[in-house]
């Protein structure tokens, strides 16, 4: 009796175990990643930032507590609703005009006002990767204007959102959540 019990128990034990298995993964195949990954070869695409996450210090700390970020944001969320901003891939040009928030090590000039990230011509490298295992692309995208490099990592999964991290060689790091959509003719 006490060694069918523990057959039993064995059983219940191997038919548990193979039943909590994950479940497949997706197919290669799946039209969601090529439909993206034809759009993203094309190198034409917009990533619209809705929030920005900037790395955390006594400065950022010290706007919030102020009270001067919008309603519904914090010091390390701020909502970009009603901001006009955008990070373009049109051929082998990147235009990018995203809102900062964060520190600067290194100044930007005598009277300089452009206190965002912008930059617009063409990429010191630009390398895009399908990662299976995620299900999503990425794209690292260096730049160089007249004053910094930056170094963009692009996060871009099926359902159309995004991530955008940019590291820069004079500013705290800052990432960005957005939409992926096609380039709007102006």
């Amino acid at each position: 009796m006490l060694k069918n019990r523990y057959i039993y128990l064995l059983t219940l034990l191997i038919v548990l175990l193979y039943s909590c298995a994950s479940t497949s993964r997706r197919s290669t195949a799946d039209p969601d990643m090529e439909a993206l990954g034809e759009r993203l070869g094309s190198r034409s695409y917009e990533i619209q930032a809705t929030w920005a996450f900037p790395l955390m210090n006594q400065g950022i700390t010290q706007v919030a507590n102020s009270g001067l970020l919008m309603p519904g944001s914090n010091a390390n969320r701020i909502d970009l609703m009603g901001n006009s901003n955008y990070f373009r891939v049109e051929g082998d040009s990147v235009l990018i005009n995203l809102p900062y928030f964060g520190e600067r090590q290194i100044g930007g000039g005598y009277g300089n006002t452009d206190v965002g990230i912008n930059f617009e011509g063409v990429p010191l490298s630009y390398e895009l990767k399908k990662e299976e295992k995620q299900d999503r692309f990425t794209a690292e995208i260096r730049v160089r204007d007249e004053i910094e490099t930056l170094v963009i990592n692009l996060f871009l999964f099926p359902s159309g959102k995004a991530d955008i991290n940019v590291n820069s060689t004079h500013r705290s790091s800052i990432r960005y959540t957005g939409d992926l959509q096609p380039v709007k003719k102006e």
